[in-house]
C-alpha cells in the first residue's frame, strides 16, 4: 500500500505487519512500532517524532531522508536497511545499541542523542555531526571519519590507528577519547 502525505498520530503498530508499504512524504508522531515488521517498507522524506522503535523487523528497509526525533531505536540493525539513497537524521534520539555497520551515512547529524553501544565498523561517517551526543562504548574501527565533527561529542574511544580521521574535529577536552588505548592518565 502506499501512502502520499498522510500525518500519523499515536497509532499503535506493536507486532503488525507493515511489510512493503510505502510512505512518501509522511509524518508519524507519537507513534508504537514495537516488534512491527517493516520487512521492504520504504519511508521517503518521512518525519518521525516521539517514535518507538524498538525490536522491529527489518529486511530491505528503505529510509531515504528520513528525520528522526525524540524516537527510541534501541538495537535498531541498520545493516538491514537498504544502502540506496541511505538518508537519515536524528535528533534527541536514543539510538543504543544499534548497528550501523558498513554504512555510507555521509554528513549524517546526530544532534543530542544517546549512542551507546552502537557498532560503527567500517562505516564511511565523512562530515558527519556528533553534536552533544553520548558515545559511551561506541565501536570506530576501520570508519572513515574525515571531515566528522566530534567536538561535543562526550565518551568516545576512537583508535587513530584504525579508523580513516584527516580533517576531523575534536575538542581539547575529548582527545582522551583519541588516547584511550594507551592507557595514559590525563588531568
Amino acid at each position: 500500500m502506499e501512502y502520499l502525505e498522510r500525518n500519523f498520530a499515536k497509532e499503535d503498530y506493536s507486532g503488525k505487519d507493515l511489510s512493503g508499504n510505502v510512505y512518501d512524504n509522511c509524518e508519524f508522531t507519537n507513534c508504537n512500532f514495537f516488534e512491527a515488521n517493516l520487512r521492504e517498507v520504504d519511508f521517503i522524506e518521512c518525519t518521525f517524532i516521539d517514535c518507538n522503535f524498538s525490536g522491529v523487523k527489518l529486511n530491505e528497509t528503505g529510509l531515504k531522508d528520513v528525520s528522526f526525533v525524540a524516537c527510541k531505536l534501541l538495537g535498531f540493525d541498520f545493516t538491514r536497511c537498504k544502502d540506496f539513497l541511505l538518508s537519515f537524521v536524528f535528533e534527541k534520539c536514543i539510538l543504543d545499541y544499534s548497528v550501523m555497520q558498513k554504512k555510507k551515512i555521509k554528513k549524517t547529524i546526530f544532534k543530542d542523542c544517546s549512542i551507546k553501544e552502537v557498532d560503527f565498523s567500517e562505516s564511511d561517517l565523512s562530515g558527519a555531526e556528533f553534536v552533544n551526543c553520548d558515545l559511551s562504548r561506541s565501536i570506530f574501527q576501520r570508519c572513515i571519519l574525515e571531515k566528522t565533527d566530534f567536538r561535543t561529542a562526550r565518551n568516545f574511544s576512537i583508535d587513530l590507528e584504525k579508523n580513516k580521521v584527516r580533517g576531523a574535529k575534536f575538542s581539547s577536552a575529548g582527545i582522551a577519547g583519541l588516547l584511550d588505548k594507551y592507557q595514559l592518565n590525563i588531568e
